[in-house]
């Protein structure tokens, strides 16, 4: 019997004491070389060096405790029900659930509380409160927690984050510092603590107080307007950068009645922690939000820019691993969705019963010219005296088409929704080559987390304002549109890469998948696009507007349905996307993708 390894007996004690702690004993602790993550019941935690030093063992435990305290103290149903729309309101709601949940166990166990404090100093390394060189750097959901935590575990913000947090603790004191004390009240009864983390958010005027229900319904009755219009009357108050009139009142406050258009605002960081428990690294767990703005809101002539495209790529699947990873990848992606897989392609194949009955060829009869009519001779021979039948082809009015499927490949994909966009995407495939509708599927994602060679380029630069996009582009082809299904199959093994799914900027994967469209000979283009949430990227909202990314994303949009010729439809798992898209659906199980698809594409191609 050969002995364990250190190593493998660390992993052990992890794994049992998470078991203890969520008090589930289908909970396993496993090592990554990657961001820490959950997948379902399996954490992933930093692994450490063979020799097992010590504060690499306190960083790997505290990922785990603070995952496992997540499983047990946290309700993913009732904490999405108090949840705001909006994206810095929803980083900060988000993050306080976080400090909630993490207290209870610092205050009845002295370990996990060590643990903890290390894994947030080691998290802090990374946020941009560490390097904060002002208040419109320091993300509002990494200074609140902090803030919250002092309250409820009575221990003060670690020595990196002081000066950052300094920046802004008197402005949130001010404005809520009665909140922050009344938290601890409430710290064991999630649904209480979020009715006073809701408090907290309208004081800091990241939510609008609800009006008095006797003014909406009189505006109701006298206008006869439906909810829809009346959300879009409330967002008339933003300036050009998007913000609510709450915001930058709360912006102007702080710099002393300064708001300019696009300044960076401190309070527009996407720093949330996931609903499946990754801490508030935004790392492969990380859930983004997509606000829900009208379209209305975008400005005339809005200036989206990259700081650089030195280092963007688009890259073939075939070209970011060899072959046999390739293989073995997509076996994987087989071996874990076989019972979905027959479920699509029974829909697939009512599809392809569609499109083939619209291309089948029709005839018109009788006519005195075209092709001998053979099945009419008997009669010539009955009666010689009657005329030769011909018959003429009628032309299909199924017109030449290409398909392409744009799939946010963002971190929060990760797991089940990526792996069924995936299978769902090569059924799509497969099913139109059949049709002879040409499809490619493409990905966007970034190439590193919070900023990559784009931002260094910039800090050596000398932090100059509103550099625009600040990382670098990843687009990948896994099919492309001339490519039979067969060669291109296996490159959607890619998607279960560990490590690939990173941030998401959608604007510009849906100008380059546009692009790669109108450059197509066929008719008719369609282009449809599946994604979970909003265009994040930490390291570009960091330094701009809050809603840069989310604008742009909107303006391409409007100026691809109105003035393009290409059918844009979209499907949002999880998150409404019907705001942006005219044609569009939402769907809240991943599980219903795959029908999904067939029904958008069947209702397109039923279209005059």
């Amino acid at each position: 019997m050969t002995e364990r390894s250190p190593l493998d007996a660390f992993k052990s004690v992890l794994s049992g004491a998470a078991r203890a702690m969520a008090r589930d004993a289908d909970v396993e602790v496993s090592f990554t070389s990657d961001a820490p993550h959950v997948v379902g019941k399996q954490v992933r935690v930093p692994a450490p060096a063979r020799n097992l030093p010590a504060d690499q063992v306190a960083l790997a435990r505290g990922f785990a405790d603070g995952n496992a305290l997540r499983m047990r103290h946290h309700d993913v149903k009732v904490h999405a029900a108090s949840a705001p729309a909006e994206a810095v309101a929803r980083s900060v709601y988000d993050a306080v659930e976080q400090a909630r949940i993490e207290a209870i166990g610092s205050r009845r166990m002295e370990g996990v509380r060590a643990n903890l404090n290390e894994a947030l100093t080691m998290r802090l390394k990374a946020d941009p409160i560490s390097r904060a060189k002002g208040r419109d750097e320091v993300p509002l959901s990494t200074a609140v927690a902090l803030m919250v935590r002092e309250r409820l575990t009575g221990q003060a913000a670690p020595r990196s984050a002081n000066a950052g947090l300094d920046f802004v603790r008197e402005w949130i004191e001010d404005k809520a510092g009665s909140d922050l004390d009344a938290l601890g009240l409430a710290l064991d009864d999630q649904r209480a603590f979020q009715k006073l983390t809701t408090s907290l958010l309208e004081h800091l005027n990241l939510i609008e107080t609800d009006a008095p229900p006797d003014a909406s319904d009189d505006d109701a009755q006298e206008d006869g307007e439906d909810e829809e219009n009346q959300e879009d009357e409330g967002d008339e108050g933003e300036d050009q950068s998007g913000d609510s009139d709450a915001q930058v009142e709360a912006r102007s406050q702080e710099k002393g009645g300064e708001s300019e258009d696009g300044d960076p605002d401190y309070s527009d960081e996407f720093d949330s922690d996931s609903e499946s428990g990754a801490d508030d690294m935004g790392e492969e767990g990380m859930m983004p939000v997509r606000p829900n703005r009208p379209m209305a809101d975008l400005p005339p002539g809005f200036d989206y820019k990259a700081y650089t495209s030195r280092h963007d790529e688009t890259i073939g699947a075939e070209d970011l691993c060899d072959e046999d990873e390739l293989i073995r990848l997509r076996g994987f992606l087989d071996q874990q969705l076989t019972s979905l897989q027959g479920a699509v392609t029974k829909l697939a194949n009512r599809l392809q019963r569609r499109l083939m009955a619209q291309q089948s060829r029709s005839w018109d009869f009788d006519q005195e010219e075209g092709m001998l009519d053979a099945a009419r001779l008997a009669r010539i021979v009955i009666d010689p005296t009657r005329s030769l039948s011909y018959k003429i082809e009628r032309d299909t009015e199924f017109r030449d088409t290409v398909v392409t499927l744009l799939i946010d490949n963002s971190g929060s994909m990760r797991g089940r929704p990526i792996s069924i966009a995936a299978i769902s995407a090569d059924i799509m495939a497969r099913t139109l080559e059949r049709c002879g509708v040409k499809t490619e599927i493409l990905g966007f994602t970034t190439r590193a987390w919070k900023g990559g060679l784009s931002r260094e380029d910039w800090l050596a630069a000398g932090r100059p304002p509103l550099p625009g996009r600040l990382n670098d582009l990843r687009h990948i082809i896994y099919k492309r549109a001339d490519d039979p299904w067969r060669r291109a199959r296996k490159n959607l093994g890619l998607m279960m890469r560990e490590g690939l799914l990173k941030e998401n900027i959608d604007g510009e994967a849906l100008l380059w998948a546009h692009s790669r469209l109108i450059a197509r000979h066929e008719e008719r283009r369609i282009l449809m696009v599946i994604s979970d949430g909003a265009p994040v990227d930490d390291s570009t909202l960091s330094v701009n507007s809050g809603t840069y990314l989310e604008r742009h994303l909107r303006q391409v949009i409007d100026w691809i349905e109105n003035r393009s010729p290409v059918q844009l439809v979209a499907i949002g798992i999880g998150h409404d996307v019907t705001r942006y898209y005219k044609r569009a659906v939402t769907i809240m199980d991943a599980e219903q993708l795959g029908g999904t698809m067939v029904e958008q594409l069947a209702g397109l191609f039923d279209e005059d």
